[in-house]
């Protein structure tokens, strides 16, 4: 079978959602592959969404130690072992980017690795040139607002996110973290709709409903502050319990305890944890 024609499979079941199969597929496949760094990228990428955070780092770094040429793959490669901090993910990035500026994904995954590492300026320059590129991708502008919102500027984070969120309206992750901003903001109105939102999109993330909980509470919407509590409680697990049980006692002492867990403590919080995770 021929290298094209193996990935072009595997990506078939991988966009159908199934990436036991196409790690099955690419396992099969590896004496004859084991040279290729583009086969390595993508069994790395479907380890990783399949939780084989280890297995998954040792085939990005088998196919980066295969010096790939591609652009798309050193990209992917990069991002890859930039989750586990290995220090080499910037020179990846960075010549994935400069060899093929005209690729969005390039400029996106440098530009987000950029953003977390501190270098806010870079970053926004990446990311602001990922978005000329394609003005369509909601994970462009959300990334954009992120690096935005590192730097300290919510203002134009805000901006940035909004557009995330108009591109891709279920992106429930999107729509927290712009809830979250428009908090930093002091836009309670806008902020409590898009915690809301978020919330339900998300209905695992714990954290995400007692963000709700907590803004319907300090606007006065006490029947969705209960409801989000509510589930919250539902699907926490014991560490989540402290948290469950702090916001249930300022839900019930009213708005502005409400407001005042939410903008000095756990909202603040919150912001800072989703921003640093990586894309």
């Amino acid at each position: 079978m021929e290298l094209d024609t193996l990935l072009e499979r595997a990506l078939s079941r991988a966009d159908e959602g199934d990436w036991q199969a196409a790690a099955e597929l690419l396992r099969e496949h590896r004496e004859e592959f084991d040279e290729d760094a583009a086969y390595h990228c993508w069994l790395g990428v479907a380890e990783r969404e399949l939780g084989h955070e280890g297995v998954a780092y040792e085939h990005f770094r088998r196919a980066l130690a295969l010096q790939p040429q591609d652009p798309y793959v050193l990209a992917t490669v990069g991002n890859g072992i930039a989750a586990f901090d290995d220090p080499d993910a910037m020179e990846a990035l960075k010549t994935a980017a400069i060899t093929a500026p005209e690729m969005p994904l390039t400029r996106l995954l440098y530009g987000a690795y950029l953003s977390r590492e501190g270098f806010h300026d870079w970053a926004i320059e990446q990311l602001t040139a990922a978005r000329e590129l394609d003005e369509t991708d909601p994970q462009i502008a959300y990334e954009l607002g992120v690096a935005h919102a590192l730097a300290g500027d919510h203002e134009r984070a805000s901006v940035a996110l909004a557009d995330a969120v108009a591109l891709d309206p279920e992106d429930g992750w999107a729509r927290v973290v712009f809830g979250l901003v428009l908090l930093e903001l002091d836009r309670l109105e806008e902020a409590v709709g898009e915690l809301l939102e978020g919330a339900t999109l998300r209905p695992e993330d714990v954290e995400a409903q007692l963000l709700a909980s907590l803004a319907a509470a300090a606007y006065g919407w006490l029947d969705e502050a209960y409801e989000m509590l509510e589930r919250a409680r539902i699907r926490s697990a014991e560490g989540d319990w402290p948290l469950v049980a702090a916001v249930e006692e300022q839900v019930n002492a009213g708005a502005d305890e409400a407001r005042t867990l939410l903008r000095e403590d756990v909202g603040p919080q919150a912001l800072r944890t989703r921003l640093a995770e990586r894309p």
